[in-house]
């Protein structure tokens, strides 16, 4: 055996990691030749995997797993660029934008409550590219006076009954038509804010205004509607000047009613709501005069500057008091629809449903204050029907409840009742004479509905008070969709006859009479009737919002050359 048979084999690492450098003769004795401890012996056969030079990494995936090839890679740039295999035509399902935000696409045959509701959503670095629309020369016009005519507007709205998330829309959208764009505006019950940032390294400006007065003034609240919608729009190019002009005209504006018209229609309201629950001639007679006399002492009271809470004690006391007087002198008369009759004029269901929709599109604030507001009205009520049932027990007036609930249902009259309830509520609104006509019109509908499930079908009445609620709002959303103008005249007068006057009225005569079990599951029923109409408003509004799209840029256009701008 010779010598280099009797030395062990070198191994792969061995030659690589000995291997002498350039220009140094590798010598031919033993100990030059020494290997690793760790070479194979002799004899044991495996399997080269690779050589040196083929060595790759130990993530490297093993041989038979097939895997889809690599893209390419991206080119550097921006940590906020979409990446390389995003289609806007084929949008991945999952895919969300660095901010966490899902991606939202804005269209313009939509109104502009939809677009601005839709960017205020977003963060500031996700919503679209500007669109001035108001901006007549390169600098535009000064930063705060935009910011004060967007109060101005705001005030207006908030104070007219708007929702929160509609002031804030149209804050943002006069904003954004004057060319400020990095805007956020902010409602609460009785302030508005709104804080613009020109860059991030410019300090930003800031403006508040106070909210003191609220006047439910339905006719201001569209002619404010129609200059923000002038304001939005491409072709109605209104200077900032004009919009300061024609804001002083609408805060100028006289009310569309007389006081005494407003009192007469205070007394419609209640005798058509008399009858909705059982009532004739003589209670509607009886009702109106009740409603007229309350309306009228609110109206001083008012002048002497008393709180509204006051004003709401006092207005319930009449119709309780004729009532009470119409059943200790012993007239056959349903003194519980009289009564009831009274408290339909003076339940705050406008209020009601600012504030439950204020909560579902998330302005929990606003909407706590809204719901505390009715909270303080309906005890002013009740301490002011209460008082006067208390007294009448004492006297010995004998008030039956099931009274108001006897006789058969005359569909025909109470659907004229329902109607005449509607327009009186429209009234009261100031709505525009316009629009009286189909509020009205509504208001029967829902009537409709609601009798056809509960009485025809004997459905729960809550259930079938929030179906009606919900054929209002749907309807209420698509009238003003197809006149590019708020919700509120077309939805708000129409829920008039759906209150709950009746449940409220027989959880107060529980209550006098010592019998507080069912006097407090009278008002549970009261409080259930109204989150039901509340929810089913907000939630057939929305419904058409989604699913149905009304009116378009030509259809706008067209509008607007009917109109004369």
């Amino acid at each position: 055996m010779t010598d280099a048979e009797d030395r062990k084999p070198r191994s792969d690492e061995a030659r690589t990691a000995f291997t002498p450098p350039g220009g140094v003769p590798a010598t031919a004795d033993n100990e030059s030749s020494t290997t690793s401890e760790f070479a194979l012996p002799d004899g044991l056969a495996v399997a080269r995997a690779v050589a040196e030079s083929e060595t790759t990494s130990e993530f490297s995936v093993p041989k038979g797993l097939d895997v889809a090839p690599q893209h390419p890679s991206e080119s550097e740039g921006s940590a906020f660029n979409r990446p390389s295999t995003y289609s806007s035509k084929q949008v991945p399902p999952a895919f969300t934008p660095p901010a966490g935000v899902p991606v939202l696409s804005l269209t313009r045959d939509v109104p502009w409550q939809d677009r601005m509701r839709t960017m205020l959503r977003m963060p500031v670095t996700e919503r679209p590219a500007l669109e001035t629309v108001q901006r007549h020369d390169e600098a535009g016009p000064a930063v705060p006076r935009v910011l004060d005519l967007t109060l101005r507007i705001g005030e207006l709205l908030l104070a007219g009954g708007e929702g929160a998330e509609d002031v804030e829309a149209a804050m943002f959208a006069v904003c954004r038509s004057y060319g400020l764009d990095r805007c956020e505006p902010n409602v609460t019950f009785t302030l508005l804010a709104i804080s613009y940032q020109p860059s991030l390294v410019d300090d930003p400006v800031t403006a508040s205004r106070t909210v003191r007065r609220r006047s439910p003034d339905y006719t201001r609240l569209a002619a404010v509607y129609q200059l923000v919608d002038d304001l939005s729009d491409d072709e109605t190019h209104v200077s900032l000047e004009e919009a300061y002009r024609r804001l002083a005209d609408i805060r100028r504006n006289r009310h569309p009613y007389s006081g005494w018209t407003l009192t007469a229609a205070s007394g419609l309201l209640a005798g058509s709501a008399s009858v909705l629950v059982g009532g004739h001639a003589l209670v509607f007679v009886a009702a109106a005069i009740g409603a007229m006399l309350g309306d009228r002492l609110a109206w001083l009271c008012a002048g002497r500057g008393l709180p509204e809470f006051y004003q709401f004690t006092v207005a319930a006391t009449p119709p309780a008091a004729i009532g009470v007087a119409l059943t200790v002198a012993h007239v056959d008369v349903k003194a519980s629809a009289v009564i009831t009759g009274g408290l339909f004029a003076l339940l705050p269901g406008r209020a009601l449903v600012a504030g439950v929709q204020d909560g579902l599109t998330g302005f929990y604030i606003t909407a706590s204050a809204r719901l505390l507001e009715v909270l303080y009205f309906f005890v002013g009520i009740v301490a002011g029907v209460l008082t006067v049932l208390y007294f009448g027990v004492q006297l010995g007036a004998e008030l039956n409840p099931d009274a108001a609930l006897g006789g058969d249902p005359q569909p025909l009259l109470q659907i004229a009742a329902s109607l005449g309830l509607a327009l009186a509520f429209a009234v009261l609104l100031q709505q525009e004479r316009s629009t009286v006509l189909m509020v009205t019109l509504n208001g029967g509908v829902a009537w409709v509905v609601y009798g056809a499930m509960h009485v025809t079908g004997e459905i729960s009445p809550v259930a079938s008070t929030a179906a009606a609620a919900g054929v209002v709002g749907l309807f209420g959303q698509l009238l003003a969709r197809y006149r590019f103008a708020s919700a509120l005249p077309y939805t708000t007068a129409a829920i008039g006859p759906l209150l709950p006057g009746s449940a409220t009225y027989f959880g107060l005569l529980g209550i006098a009479q010592n019998e507080i079990t069912s006097g407090l599951a009278s008002l549970t029923k009261a409080v259930a009737l109204a989150m039901a109409i509340a929810i089913g408003v907000n939630f057939g509004s929305e419904i058409s919002r989604i699913f149905l799209r009304i009116g378009s840029p030509e259809k706008r256009r067209a509008a607007k050359r009917t109109r004369g701008f």
